[in-house]
């Protein structure tokens, strides 16, 4: 049951115990369920509790009243009482009644009202509290958050959040609005297109198709910024763009049907909230997906709801799989609209590396010349060519700042040695105590922490001089690291053209007579 709970319900079940441990209470009873609840401070009860005026200090009062202060503090693990195990199935009763598929802090305290008898009950009662109140206040939040669904992950005040869409998948707007996207250059035309085809009345599920790396991913986080800056047509503002994760709705799907229904909540919960986009990475995987014997896969469950344009979806695929999957799939093929992604050009790509510049020398600490960035661009075209621009140019200074930020942070061979001098004193000194000459052993503890001392200042002076000063990479970086992976030695390749033209005439005096 506790794998239902969500962050919120089990920091509810700690801070109950918590609770039970501050009043020497060896039990975690309903009270200290009720006390957790209010503890928590952010979920749908506590909000339901603190809009009818219940606070945290009173019903900490009104159970040292009831029940008083244990004699000792308890220690090891405290248990439930039968009547909080009760109020526990109870939660998931009323979760499964409301329809959802998780046990957020509101169904607790749906089933502490619906035990009715434990002290809690009691608590909230002396406190002028009705239950049936209780019950009503908690129903009526719950239908202002998420479409009538229970708390989201990113919190209860923005309703942009979905539990059941969070369990399956990742929302991009929220990312976005966060700033832990990306910033996609370039890529405008395609962006547009998107946005066209996704405002159309009748087959408005654009698939973005292009070679892998060229940047299908990258164009819907620009288009999740976009949302967030307002900077879209009337018929996008205020829409969610979540992603879909196959994996995770096979994921432990043991038993017939299992996959099915997961599918058709997350279906649901779109279809209730209306303002849902939903971006499904390597679309061709929907085709067979979650299909045992005698159950249907997720192409077919979707079909109905793309036909009837009651599902927004953005797809991405490559060529190969598009035309092996989706292709011969005639009902589903013309549910979805086609956007050719085409692999950006070397200056393009160029442009791209400088505007991911920043992330990169910030995670590596480095940083990059724009040599080396039009090295990374140049060099990776024309001797990588069984990937694709931007991803392989972007992946060589990744690489790139990763080997040099290793290399820098390697303790140079001076500070190093003196590792080994210490090691070795350490030795001599336990010799020496085992042998009895007390003598010796003083001289040489004296001896191991001048060796720790001047390895102290060693280190001191190595990362003042070198950790402080960003270490630079240049196009020679850049050549080593893409010599590493194709065995080209590409270094002594980069010198400059003009230089080889210049000489031309010689070289060829030599070969041709």
């Amino acid at each position: 049951m506790f794998e239902r709970f969500t962050d919120r319900a089990r920091r509810v079940v700690v801070l109950a115990q918590e609770e039970a441990r501050m009043l020497n209470h060896n039990y975690i009873g309903t009270e200290h369920v009720l006390l957790g609840l209010i503890h928590e401070g952010e979920g749908v009860a506590a909000k339901a509790l603190e809009s009818l005026g219940i606070s945290l200090e009173a019903v900490r009062s009104q159970v040292e009243e009831i029940i008083g202060q244990g004699q000792a503090a308890p220690t090891g693990h405290i248990p439930f009482t039968p009547r909080a195990k009760k109020v526990l199935e109870l939660s998931l009763r009323e979760a499964l009644q409301l329809g959802h598929n998780y046990i957020g802090t509101e169904h607790i305290l749906l089933g502490l009202i619906r035990e009715g008898e434990g002290v809690a009950a009691q608590v909230l009662q002396k406190l002028g509290a009705d239950l049936n109140r209780v019950r009503q206040q908690v129903i009526q939040l719950l239908s202002g958050y998420t479409g009538g669904k229970g708390e989201g992950q990113p919190g209860e005040q923005a309703p942009q959040g979905s539990m059941v869409l969070d369990q399956f998948g990742r929302n991009l707007t929220q990312l976005a609005r966060e700033t832990k996207l990306d910033p996609v250059i370039g890529r405008e035309k395609e962006i547009e297109r998107v946005m066209q085809v996704l405002s159309r009345r009748t087959k408005n599920n654009p698939v973005l198709i292009g070679d892998p790396g060229v940047g299908k991913t990258a164009i819907v986080e620009g288009l999740a910024t976009k949302i967030v800056k307002g900077d879209v047509p009337e018929t996008l503002k205020g829409k969610q763009i979540y992603t879909l994760d196959l994996g995770a709705l096979v994921a432990g799907s043991r038993y017939r049907g299992d996959f099915e229904e997961r599918l058709k909540k997350v279906l649901k919960e779109i279809k209730t909230r209306g303002d849902i986009v939903l971006f499904i990475d390597e679309l061709h995987t929907l085709v067979g997906a979650g299909a045992a014997e005698g159950a249907i896969d997720a192409a077919s469950i979707l079909k109905p709801m793309l036909a009837r344009g009651e599902l927004q979806t953005i797809g991405a695929t490559t060529r190969d799989e598009y035309r092996k999957h989706l292709e011969k799939d005639a009902a589903l093929e013309r549910r979805f609209q086609p956007i050719y992604v085409d692999q950006p050009t070397v200056a393009h790509t160029i442009d791209i590396l400088k505007g991911l510049r920043d992330r990169y020398e910030a995670h590596h600490r480095v940083s990059f010349t724009d040599a080396a960035l039009v090295a990374a661009a140049n060099l990776s075209d024309r001797y990588i060519s069984d990937r694709f621009l931007p991803d392989k140019a972007i992946d060589l200074i990744d690489e790139a700042g990763s080997r040099m930020r290793i290399r820098r942070m390697t303790a140079p061979p001076n500070v190093r040695e003196m590792d080994e001098r210490i090691a070795e004193t350490k030795l001599k000194k336990e010799s020496a105590i085992d042998a009895q000459d007390f003598e010796r052993a003083a001289r040489l503890r004296d001896e191991e922490r001048q060796l720790a001392e001047e390895k102290a200042n060693r280190e001191r002076e190595w990362k003042s001089g070198e950790m402080d000063i960003l270490s630079e990479i240049d196009e020679e970086e850049i050549a080593e690291v893409l010599s590493a992976w194709t065995g080209i030695p590409v270094y002594k390749l980069t010198e400059e053209e003009t230089q080889k033209l210049l000489r031309m005439e010689d070289e060829l005096h030599k070969r041709i007579v």
